[in-house]
């Protein structure tokens, strides 16, 4: 069982996260950030694991913090899930379209935390949200869960941009860490991530 619970507390956060990627739902997101519960929801309905997600953070300052913590949290959680990542397939890459925007999202799950992000977006924010902060999301998360990640995305939409990519990093994610039955071996030709 894959079942993990992770909490961080600091002066600017305070973040609690379940996480199981062999269990499909139940799906509960609360950030105080609307844009960033809907990203989140995208990124485990369509990943089809468990995720809780309970967030306050200083939000009065801006929303940077909470954001970086949520995935920090998150990519702690998946890493301990992983654990030594017998059986697991490792690599998986995945398009997701919405209406005129794309994003793609390949993983590895090696252990080395690495994140590539490859597009351009329109404006300057999203859903009261800085764009640049979703690339710092998405390294805060990969740094932590030990997944070089590379996530190429295009469109004009902002919103449809950034959704895309929450739901195929998702997808991807859920692919990656899927256990292979009757599989015991770390995929890896070192014997270990």
């Amino acid at each position: 069982m894959r079942h993990v619970e992770k909490s961080r507390k600091t002066k600017e956060t305070d973040i609690k996260i379940i996480f199981d990627p062999d269990v499909y739902g139940p799906v509960n997101i609360s950030t105080g950030i609307a844009f960033m519960d809907h990203m989140l929801n995208a990124f485990a309905k369509h990943g089809g694991f468990e995720l809780s997600v309970e967030a306050k953070g200083d939000l009065e300052v801006d929303v940077h913090h909470t954001i970086e913590d949520i995935g920090i949290v998150l990519g702690e959680a998946v890493k301990e899930s992983v654990g030594d990542g017998a059986g697991i397939r490792r690599f998986a890459d995945v398009t997701v379209p919405m209406d005129e925007s794309r994003a793609a999202a390949a993983l590895d799950i090696s252990g080395r935390g690495y994140l590539v992000m490859d597009g351009a977006f329109t404006g300057i924010s999203t859903g009261n949200i800085p764009n640049d902060l979703f690339e710092h999301f998405f390294y805060s998360f990969c740094t932590h869960a030990g997944i070089t990640a590379h996530i190429i995305f295009s469109g004009v939409n902002d919103h449809h941009k950034i959704e895309a990519m929450f739901k195929a990093f998702g997808i991807a994610l859920s692919k990656a860490i899927h256990v292979r039955h009757g599989c015991h071996d770390v995929p890896s030709t070192k014997g270990m991530l």
